[in-house]
């Protein structure tokens, strides 16, 4: 099956001021490419038609950026802050865009580097072919966030309580039934814009065992200050 993908767009990007306060963050060149593009080409390489991204801080930069094709994809745009005057926080953000995305889709945030990781056909069908609500991609702990996010079972299962956890990496598919009755009650498309974060309906499906997971070991920097930008840009250009 051919899933769409969500591209997280609309923070205000705090930490990386004075950085942030003319170009939103996942504009801000991270290679020779704007941070956004790595996952967007990523996507595309994978198979995927249809991108979706939302937009609040200085979001006009980013669609004047890439308009309305990527390559071989569509670029839609969900438009946060000239609906609402703000970011929805990423389950809102992702409810309001649930009509453009369908029933399995990938979502990534816009601000994280993993030049090498692979969004594959396969494992959207293995997806598409169970009946988790959503698979989360964890990566061993950076050293700003040293406790992790979530467990791994044996069984493949994410845990929300663990003896050892792994930190989030944004990147993961999901099913629109997430976004309902009984895990979230904002209405559907999100008309009133509410705000709401992802990791309580993500813990509510842990609880009931469909979440899965599975740790990734590839490159991967949340850049999330000026000083992990400068770093990767110190480093050698990925092939």
């Amino acid at each position: 099956m051919k899933a769409k993908a969500m591209i997280l767009a609309a923070g205000r990007g705090e930490r990386m001021r004075p950085l942030t306060d003319t170009t939103p963050k996942p504009l801000l060149v991270v290679q020779g490419r704007p941070l956004m593009q790595w996952p967007m080409q990523a996507l595309v390489a994978g198979g995927v038609r249809q991108l979706v991204i939302n937009t609040a801080w200085l979001g006009d930069q980013i669609a004047s950026h890439f308009g309305h094709r990527h390559r071989a994809a569509t670029v839609a745009y969900s438009h946060e802050g000239l609906d609402f005057g703000g970011a929805l926080e990423t389950a809102g953000g992702i409810v309001r865009a649930l009509p453009l995305l369908g029933d399995v889709f990938w979502v990534v945030a816009g601000d994280v580097f993993a030049p090498t990781f692979r969004f594959t056909p396969s494992a959207v069908e293995r997806f598409a072919a169970g009946e988790q609500l959503a698979h989360l991609w964890l990566v061993p702990n950076p050293p700003h966030n040293p406790g992790g996010d979530f467990g791994i079972s044996p069984e493949g299962l994410a845990l929300s309580d663990a003896p050892v956890k792994y930190t989030f990496s944004t990147i993961g598919l999901y099913r629109a039934a997430l976004f309902a009755s009984p895990y979230c009650e904002i209405p559907p498309g999100n008309p009133g814009g509410i705000k709401a974060p992802l990791a309580p309906l993500l813990r509510a499906a842990m609880a009931d065992g469909r979440v899965g997971a599975e740790l990734y070991e590839g490159a991967w920097t949340d850049v999330g200050t000026p000083g992990r930008l400068a770093e990767l840009n110190a480093k050698k250009r990925p092939a």
